[in-house]
């Protein structure tokens, strides 16, 4: 059940982190033209690639395994919060909504003054580095404990990737329509449930019911995130 979460929420969140990454390279190929968008795209992924490839193994190889439980499951707990709290405060109408299609007319425009091919280049290189060192971080983390894990985070990630790629190709638009906050909402809730169960495993707490203990988890912080959002409605401030 584990592995299939992880490649589920790595799926999820790397498709989050892709979808603003293409958003940018697409900007970049209509603006600058498309050698120099894929160009930079495709040298970040190389260098993500590595980052993974290095440090994935070195942690799998090196560190034990309890102690990569309690740190990664903090770790994921913070990670995973910091999107939940975006995701809370917007579905309660605190924060604006993220705007795909926003982004991509304000990089149309700047990088419309700014001809020059290693400009262009530059930027889908740190756009997609940028969004990918999110995934990367997210893959090397659930896929610390086992290879089996890392295996199971990677396949999600590059599954999300390729196929937010193939459709910004063919659509060649930004994805203005994608529900983002719920994706993250979502991506919160996992990260932070996963977080919960391994960092708890590595401080040595018997989960009774053993895996099926973190679905209990996942229900217990989805009501507590939907109970959030219905009293920060309720005490929202007059428009």
């Amino acid at each position: 059940m584990n592995l299939f979460l992880l490649a589920g929420t790595s799926a999820l969140a790397s498709s989050v982190e892709a979808v603003e990454a293409v958003t940018i390279v697409l900007a970049v190929g209509f603006t600058q033209g498309w050698k120099a968008a894929l160009t930079g795209a495709l040298w970040a992924l190389v260098a993500l690639l590595g980052i993974v490839g290095i440090l994935g193994s070195a942690l799998l190889r090196y560190v034990p395994l309890a102690t990569l439980q309690t740190v990664i499951g903090l770790f994921l707990v913070l990670f995973g919060y910091t999107w939940l709290r975006k995701a809370i405060w917007r579905y309660a109408g605190r924060k604006a909504l993220h705007d795909e299609e926003a982004i991509f007319e304000k990089e149309v425009a700047h990088l419309r003054e700014v001809r020059s091919s290693r400009v262009a280049m530059a930027t889908a290189f740190n756009a997609v580095l940028l969004e990918g060192l999110e995934i990367a971080v997210i893959v090397i983390t659930f896929g610390a404990a086992s290879s089996a894990g890392l295996i199971a985070a990677a396949s999600g990630a590059v599954a999300a990737a390729v196929v937010v790629i193939a459709a910004g190709v063919i659509l060649r638009k930004p994805f203005s329509r994608v529900p983002e906050n719920l994706m993250k909402f979502v991506v919160g809730i996992m990260l932070v449930s996963l977080g919960t169960f391994w960092s708890g495993e590595g401080l040595g707490v018997n989960w009774v019911f053993g895996d099926t203990t973190l679905l209990a988890i996942i229900l217990l912080y989805v009501l507590t995130a939907l109970e959030l959002v219905r009293m920060l409605k309720r005490t929202a401030p007059a428009p």
